[in-house]
Formats: structure tokens, C-alpha cells, sequence
């Protein structure tokens, strides 16, 4: 039985799933916006929220105190290993979410992956909302520069050409060309 033993394994052992852990946190801070599977995710989301939570504790220290929080610092370093995301975290993040009581990242469900059916999701900082923002609408493509296809599709650019030439042809009465097939024949001789 599981008494008490809260968190997933996924499927490492304590020091992959730590370093597993890591990583995550580490291109979420970069990135403020990573994409994986859904119980990693939800698992990376409760080791950010303690780090970050940690980091604006420390940054409040260190405006009324005046001097870094080197010891906030070298714990989360402890963990992250890496000396830029910690820089960005303390520097630029912990600043952002400093009115915020908790609740600093999202997670957004996707569905299921197509190679594995695995649930996949996205993991975001709610302060950074990049995926709320609208896209710019794209330019349309030209008819011409259509994409080229093998024997089976046919592009809309030749579509339309095929349109365009039934309709000449239901206007102009119709005259038979034998030439080709007559060719055919004397090849096959």
C-alpha cells in the first residue's frame, strides 16, 4: 500500500526522476513554456511552484535588507544546476510574480501524442502568457506557387485550371483529336 506516498514514480529511479525533475524546471524557466507529457508536467508543476515561491520569498528579503540572499540562491542552484536559469529565476521571474499568492504556472492538456498515445500537455508560467496571444493572420499563397504533388493529388491551382477548362469546352463545340492513339497503335506493331 501507498500510505503517505504522495508523487509519481514515472517509471525512474529516485535520482533519474530527481534529474528528470531538474531538467524540466530548468527549460521552463528558460523557455516559459515547455511541452511533455501530462503526469510529468504535473509533477515538474509542483517543483517550480516551491522554487519560484522560494526565489520571491528571497527577492522580498533582499529589498528590505539590502544584500543578496546568497543561501536562497545556492538551494535552488542545488537543485536546477544550472547558473543561468537561477540568474533569470531570481532576477527576472521572482520580480514578475511578486504580487502573485501562488499559482505561477499552468497546465493545458493537449490530448494524446501519435506515437505512443501517451497524454501529452503543456506547462506554462500563467505571468508569461505566450500562448494567449493571437497569431498573425498569414499571408495567403500565391495560386501559382502552388505545392507540388505526386500522381494521386492534384493541387488547387490545377483545380481551378480544370474549371476553368470544362467551361471553354461546354461553350466550343467539341473535335476529336485521333492523333495519339493512332501513334500508340503503329508503336505496338
Amino acid at each position: 500500500m501507498r500510505h503517505g506516498n504522495s508523487g509519481r514514480k514515472l517509471g525512474r529511479t529516485a535520482s533519474h526522476r530527481r534529474a528528470t525533475l531538474s531538467a524540466l524546471s530548468v527549460a521552463l524557466i528558460r523557455h516559459k513554456k515547455i511541452r511533455t507529457t501530462t503526469a510529468k508536467a504535473k509533477e515538474a508543476r509542483k517543483v517550480v511552484e516551491k522554487i519560484i515561491t522560494r526565489a520571491k520569498n528571497a527577492v522580498a528579503k533582499e529589498a528590505d535588507a539590502k544584500t543578496k540572499d546568497v543561501h536562497a540562491r545556492r538551494e535552488v542552484f542545488a537543485f536546477l544546476r544550472d547558473r543561468e536559469a537561477v540568474t533569470m529565476l531570481f532576477n527576472e521571474i521572482a520580480g514578475k510574480v511578486a504580487s502573485r499568492p501562488g499559482g505561477y504556472t499552468r497546465v493545458v492538456k493537449l490530448g494524446q501524442r501519435q506515437g505512443d498515445g501517451a497524454e501529452v500537455a503543456i506547462l506554462e508560467l500563467v505571468d508569461y502568457n505566450t500562448g494567449q496571444e493571437k497569431a498573425a493572420p498569414k499571408p495567403k499563397a500565391k495560386a501559382a506557387a502552388g505545392r507540388k504533388r505526386g500522381p494521386k493529388g492534384k493541387t488547387a491551382a490545377k483545380k481551378a485550371e480544370e474549371k476553368k477548362g470544362e467551361a471553354k469546352t461546354a461553350e466550343e463545340p467539341a473535335q476529336a483529336e485521333p492523333s495519339q492513339p493512332e501513334a500508340k497503335e503503329s508503336d505496338s506493331k
